[in-house]
């Protein structure tokens, strides 16, 4: 008798693998990708870091960058100083610059360093806008 009773168990636990398997292959043949486009597929981010279907190049960079701030005359003023700490540098010459006020990470090159600096040393700048964002200029060491 218990010979039985565990072959109905072995039954009944083949037909239940039986009918999972049966509703993956339905679930799997309703939620693919296949048929979709490239471009359904695609995500672009935008200057402030958000997932958008709008590619770059028509994404309006500069006025996103101005609304990001609450008043856009005293980002493009040229005399603001800002200040801030070196959080990378690579050999090439190229590093980032983390804002104090809003943690933001500021681009710049080594040809626009007035004084040698390195790696966490506490500086000033200015910004001017780029192509790709904000470029910090004129970068001395505090």
């Amino acid at each position: 008798m218990a010979d039985s009773y565990s072959k109905k168990e072995n039954i009944k636990k083949r037909e239940k693998k039986r009918q999972d398997k049966l509703i993956k292959k339905e679930d799997r043949k309703t939620n693919n990708n296949k048929g979709k486009s490239l471009e359904d597929m695609i995500a672009y981010v935008d200057i402030n870091g958000n997932l958008t279907s709008v590619p770059p190049h028509l994404q309006n960079q500069e006025e996103d960058l101005l609304s990001r701030k609450e008043n856009p005359n005293e980002v493009l003023d040229p005399a603001k100083v800002f200040n801030g700490i070196i959080n990378s540098m690579n050999e090439k010459g190229f590093g980032f610059i983390t804002e104090e006020k809003t943690n933001d990470s500021i681009f710049f090159h080594q040809s626009q360093l007035r004084q040698e600096v390195k790696k966490y040393d506490k500086v000033t700048y200015k910004k001017e806008v780029s192509e790709k964002g904000f470029r910090a200029i004129d970068i001395k060491k505090v």
